[in-house]
């Protein structure tokens, strides 16, 4: 095959939305999700007939675009890999891929018209749906398979717990701006918390045995136990310094208002 291989061209049938928007919002995988939303098919195509007969189907396979992604890598760093090793992207799901294609099996839990109501998947809003199928356990699903790399892979998984007064912080934070930072911990915290090549982790600044990692323009403070497998979350704060959040100073990611709020709110 030469450079002059075939290309083709594709047109999304329709489109996620989820109140997942960025990609350190994804579980590694749709098993691990515990969100709801749907996937909207555009209209003046009768994709509604096209979809009539998944009602009854537990399970969908969607094709997708990675519409965040550019460019490919031909060896990349899955969250679980074998410690060292660079793992081949074909032989993974990574979404940087010479064609930016992704596939996910996730629940269907209504189908009303030109929407599918889905659950537990790892899809982001905004993304390109190019096909569906329906998922058939006869014909899918190959428990006893071998899984090449994966058998060598290690990860440490860590039980997440949340602290009242973090978890209401939480709350106030998504329910003034719509970032999950709740979701944000259990994923990010839960599987090799401290993989610092992906994840951004610091010190606490007044306490060396206390640990942050970055969230957009917060930080989440934490304690991790590695007897039991253990991270306790302890609280949240802005990232932003005193003299940063003058009034005058420039706003670019359009948050400083919400931080000066937070700061001056008391969470009891």
């Amino acid at each position: 095959m030469t450079d002059d291989a075939q290309k083709f061209a594709f047109t999304a049938i329709g489109y996620v939305r989820c109140e997942q928007n960025y990609r350190y919002e994804a579980p590694r995988q749709a098993v691990f999700a515990e969100n709801e939303g749907c996937i909207e098919l555009l209209s003046g195509h009768n994709y509604e007939q096209a979809a009539r007969d998944l009602k009854g189907f537990e399970r969908i396979w969607v094709i997708f675009a990675f519409h965040l992604n550019e460019g490919w890598r031909p060896l990349v760093h899955p969250p679980i890999a074998p410690p060292g090793r660079k793992i081949s992207v074909f032989a993974t799901r990574a979404p940087y891929r010479p064609n930016s294609i992704g596939m996910s099996c996730v629940e269907l839990t209504k189908v009303e018209g030109r929407k599918l109501y889905i659950c537990n998947f790892d899809l982001l809003d905004g993304s390109p749906v190019l096909d569906i199928k329906p998922y058939i356990p006869q014909a899918d699903a190959f428990p006893q398979a071998v899984t090449g790399w994966l058998e060598e892979a290690q990860g440490e998984e860590y039980e997440v717990k949340i602290a009242p007064a973090a978890l209401k912080m939480m709350h106030w934070i998504k329910a003034e701006s719509g970032l999950d930072m709740e979701n944000f911990a259990l994923l990010q915290l839960g599987i090799n918390p401290l993989a610092g090549k992906r994840k951004r982790i610091f010190t606490a600044p007044d306490d060396p045995e206390q640990l942050e990692i970055g969230c957009r323009t917060w930080r989440i403070g934490f304690k991790i136990y590695r007897t039991p497998h253990i991270i306790n979350v302890k609280y949240i704060r802005s990232n932003y310094t005193d003299e940063e959040l003058r009034p005058e100073t420039q706003d670019h990611y359009k948050d400083k208002n919400l931080h000066r709020k937070f700061i001056k709110k008391k969470f009891v």
